[in-house]
């Protein structure tokens, strides 16, 4: 059976097609409505994750950047404390107090230089104790949500794993019926399914209103939508419409209730013999 050209299709086939198509893919949407807000926590536990090691990193970093300025200020000051000896040694081969206050004054300089050293290095060092205490609470931090990100990959993927073959499912049936609906219709419908909020690109009439935002049609416009001549779209929200009976949805007819008409009693006077005689 050769397959029919959707350009060849009534405007009657067409919308059905189209509604078959919409009610596909609100079945994948309910589908993935039972994930809720999982796939988005997992997606926020990661990327926190992932600027908590950067963070981890960072303070590693700065431990490393202040242990080896402690290195070399160690280093710095083995060197201070070689010249201090060396000078004294001087000292006690000086020739005239020109040496000797030079000579003082080196000793005095280098030792201040130890002073400001190990001042430099205690400052270092606190600041390495700080920067390890911020790098266990970080990874403390790590730890925590790398368990919170595990249970909601577990859960997610118990949901997937419920769902993922009856959403396979539709998705094909769903790609089989955008082949029987030509490109610039089908194209239509997929933006306006993308701008409505409940993914509705095509509704049925409800009530003598649009079926997606509610507002009222005029009768003339629907029965133009019941004549299927063509595509008619709602002058509200822009969805395209159709008659409930294509969409294969009974609607009740509901009866005009008559309003009841107000009986009219008739007053008559009494007679003289219904008049009750007064009490002699």
């Amino acid at each position: 059976m050769t397959k029919k050209d959707p350009m060849d299709l009534s405007v009657e086939e067409k919308l059905s097609t189209l509604y078959q198509l919409q009610t596909t893919l609100s079945a994948i949407d309910e589908k993935r409505a039972l994930r809720g807000e999982l796939p988005l926590e997992v997606q926020d536990l990661e990327d926190e994750i992932e600027g908590l090691n950067t963070r981890l990193n960072k303070i590693e970093g700065d431990i490393n950047d202040f242990q080896s300025a402690i290195a070399q200020k160690r280093n710095e000051i083995d060197a201070a404390q070689q010249s201090v000896e060396r000078y004294k040694a001087q000292l006690e081969e000086v020739r005239n107090n020109r040496e000797y206050d030079t000579l003082s004054k080196e000793i005095e300089f280098q030792s201040l230089e130890i002073e400001l050293c190990n001042k430099k290095i205690k400052e270092a060092t606190v600041k390495v104790a700080e920067r390890k205490e911020d790098f266990n609470k970080t990874q403390d931090v790590i730890n925590e949500r790398q368990q919170d990100l595990e249970h909601k990959r577990n859960e997610l993927a118990e949901i997937m794993q419920e769902t993922r073959e009856e959403e396979d499912r539709l998705k094909e049936e769903a790609k089989e019926l955008e082949t029987k609906i030509e490109p610039r219709l089908l194209a239509s419908f997929k933006r306006i399914r993308k701008g409505a909020r409940n993914g509705l690109g095509i509704v049925y009439v409800q009530r003598d209103a649009c079926g997606g935002c509610f507002n009222k049609i005029p009768p003339q416009r629907q029965l133009d939508i019941k004549m299927h001549k063509k595509i008619i779209v709602c002058e509200y929200c822009g969805r395209i419409l159709i008659d409930p009976e294509l969409a294969g949805v009974k609607t009740e007819v509901v009866a005009e209730e008559k309003p009841k008409r107000k009986r009219t009693v008739r007053r008559t006077k009494k007679t003289e013999d219904e008049v009750p005689e007064a009490d002699a």
